[in-house]
């Protein structure tokens, strides 16, 4: 029974992720960190041109389970950070993960994939988060 409910659960925040349905904290931390990195002194980035790691985070989900420096439903980038070096193995396990999902390794609740980023933004995405590794004093 237990197994049920947690793949119904799962279900409904894939759906709600995915939706746009529904303004939560999670969407207005997103939005606001999407209009701070994309909007600098008033004038507006051209994201398509412009996409570094943090802009990726911005404009993707992301921060539907992940905040910066507090933990989510998924661990924070800073717990990210301070778990794994910032090397190019690394870089490339963890882009595999945002890009095929993943379980276990934070806990009970699954990592959503994400096939729409492709490997190359990934690698942005992860070389962004392992930046603030120690950035809390851990």
């Amino acid at each position: 029974m237990k197994k049920l409910n947690l793949i119904v659960a799962a279900v409904i925040l894939f759906a709600a992720c995915k939706s746009g349905a529904g303004k939560t904290a999670a969407s207005d931390t997103a939005n606001a960190v999407q209009n701070a990195i994309v909007n600098t002194g008033g004038v507006a980035v051209d994201t398509a041109k412009n996409m570094s790691g943090s802009n990726l985070i911005a404009t993707s989900d992301c921060l539907t389970c992940h905040n910066i420096n507090k933990h989510a439903f998924g661990p924070s980038y800073e717990q990210i950070a301070n778990k794994y070096e910032n090397n190019e193995g690394n870089v490339q396990n963890l882009a595999d993960k945002i890009i095929k999902g993943g379980k276990g390794l934070w806990g009970q609740n699954a990592m959503t994939p994400h096939p729409t980023i492709n490997q190359a933004q990934a690698q942005e995405m992860v070389r962004y988060i392992l930046t603030l590794r120690n950035a809390s004093g851990q």
